[in-house]
């Protein structure tokens, strides 16, 4: 019997594209260019122009820092991002985060929940009328 490989990957029939483009030619794209293939809304961010922040991070990804520390969750998922391991801010911890191919034209936001998952526990004594005569060990 064949050992499973558990992987995070998500499971894609034949080479990944992003728009018609593969991953080679995603990254040999000018930013420009790369540009028009996203939605609007990141269309928009990409021809407005980068803040100071956006542009150090960019710097940091492009000098191939290993350990690369953002708050920045308005950044947009860039094709040289791919493969690094970024550690996003959720505003308590930072998470580190694999960049893989689907998460192109996304935001790191995306990626790092800010909120804990709600998990109740039971009612304690004296909580509801029907506690008052649940014996105490």
């Amino acid at each position: 019997m064949a050992k499973k490989t558990l992987s995070k990957l998500p499971k894609r029939k034949g080479e990944f594209t992003y728009h018609g483009k593969s991953l080679e030619e995603l990254k040999r794209l000018s930013l420009e260019e790369f540009a028009l293939l996203v939605p609007a809304r990141q269309r928009r961010t990409i021809q407005r122009g980068f803040s100071e922040q956006h542009k150090k991070l960019l710097h940091k990804v492009r000098s191939s820092d290993p350990n690369i520390r953002t708050h920045l969750r308005d950044m947009i998922v860039l094709p040289e991002m791919l493969g690094m391991k970024i550690a996003i801010h959720s505003g308590k911890e930072f998470t580190p985060i694999e960049m893989i191919p689907e998460m192109l034209g996304h935001y790191f936001g995306e990626f790092v929940m800010t909120r804990k998952r709600v998990s109740h526990g039971a009612a304690g004594v004296g909580a509801t009328r029907s506690s008052k005569f649940i014996p105490l060990k």
